[in-house]
């Protein structure tokens, strides 16, 4: 199969709420998608394959990476994008989120929506009649989970197949660590989480992981000794004390994960591999779960990984938009010299 032809022709759901409703081959499809537009893009390419479409973005969170990539890409797809900000519109003064769901779903073409509880974004994918794509959730953040993959592609180390790379998350049991513990052991590969055990992943998602290991192969596991260390290829944290933990003092995270689990220079050297690299979903608070020394490294992947989720975000709205399938075909032709029209 070349990168221009899918699996899916079309979604096999209207709605992208969490990677773990998607088998590999269809993961791979939102990746190859949003792999051939970036290269196309950055190559000088334009697209309008969501001209005249309108995604509405609906934030119960503050966001920096999230909404300027989705801004950005339907932007760059010839689409354009409603910014819905906290406290923006009725949701939670005088109108139910089903309602909101309604009406957004009658005037926009596309919904994308940060949420403080997860049962926010089943109750807009089950009322809006357009797709619901789940721009962070108190349980997963898919789209960080589509923009960690690419990163972890461009970043593959060279010679080694799936079976063979490792990848740690280390800290708290964030939703970005239940996605990459999916995503991860979906593609086959081995995934740790190194982690106190009051704050483990949750056998739900070791369950999910394992269940994928027996499909595809690879490792899930948690552990708090730091001989998982040796040997692996991606050191992956998210902060400690986030969005959905306000009510936590950060003096209460601190006793819990600081020194041990702080990535630093000793962390990364304790991996015995030179070329391991670091990824953080940002924002981070530098000096507590990192060192300025390993994010601002060589070895850091993050910069990459934060613009990945631009990558990411152009992959999915096309897909889930259902032009992907036609804007490969175009791409295609067009790097064939053929000058073809972009019908979409």
């Amino acid at each position: 199969m070349d990168k221009y032809t899918l699996t899916h022709k079309q979604p096999t759901r209207k709605d992208f709420v969490d990677t773990a409703d998607f088998d590999q081959s269809e993961i791979m499809d939102i990746i190859r998608v949003s792999q051939v537009v970036r290269d196309y893009i950055k190559g000088g390419g334009y697209l309008n394959s969501l001209f005249h479409k309108v995604l509405a973005m609906l934030f119960e969170q503050k966001s920096t990476r999230t909404r300027v990539s989705f801004e950005t890409a339907m932007a760059q797809l010839g689409g354009h994008a409603i910014n819905l900000a906290p406290g923006a519109i009725q949701l939670g003064a005088h109108e139910t989120i089903e309602d909101t769901a309604v009406v957004l779903g009658r005037m926009c073409d596309m919904i994308m929506s940060r949420v403080d509880r997860h049962e926010s974004i089943e109750a807009l994918a089950k009322y809006a009649k357009v797709p619901v794509i789940n721009g962070m959730s108190d349980k997963v953040h898919p789209t960080q989970g589509v923009g960690d993959m690419i990163t972890i592609f461009d970043h593959w180390p060279e010679g080694k197949k799936a079976s063979e790379i490792k990848v740690i998350f280390v800290g708290d049991a964030t939703q970005v660590c239940n996605t990459l513990c999916d995503m991860v052991t979906k593609m086959g590969m081995n995934f740790v989480h190194y982690g106190p055990a009051n704050h483990k992943i949750a056998d739900e998602w070791l369950a999910i992981g394992r269940k994928n290991n027996e499909k595809y192969g690879g490792t899930c596991e948690w552990t708090d000794n730091p001989e998982c260390l040796k040997g692996a290829d991606f050191i992956y944290t998210d902060v400690w004390y986030g969005l959905y933990d306000a009510e936590t003092p950060k003096e209460e995270y601190m006793k819990d994960f600081y020194p041990k689990y702080q990535v630093n220079d000793e962390m990364m050297q304790a991996t015995g591999n030179a070329n391991c690299k670091f990824m953080h979903c940002l924002p981070a608070n530098r000096g507590e779960e990192v060192t300025d020394s390993v994010l601002d490294s060589p070895n850091s992947a993050a910069w990459d990984e934060a613009e990945n989720r631009l990558t990411a975000q152009r992959g999915l709205v096309l897909y889930f938009g259902r032009v992907a399938e036609a804007t490969l075909n175009y791409i295609k032709q067009q790097k064939e010299g053929k000058n073809a029209e972009e019908k979409i």
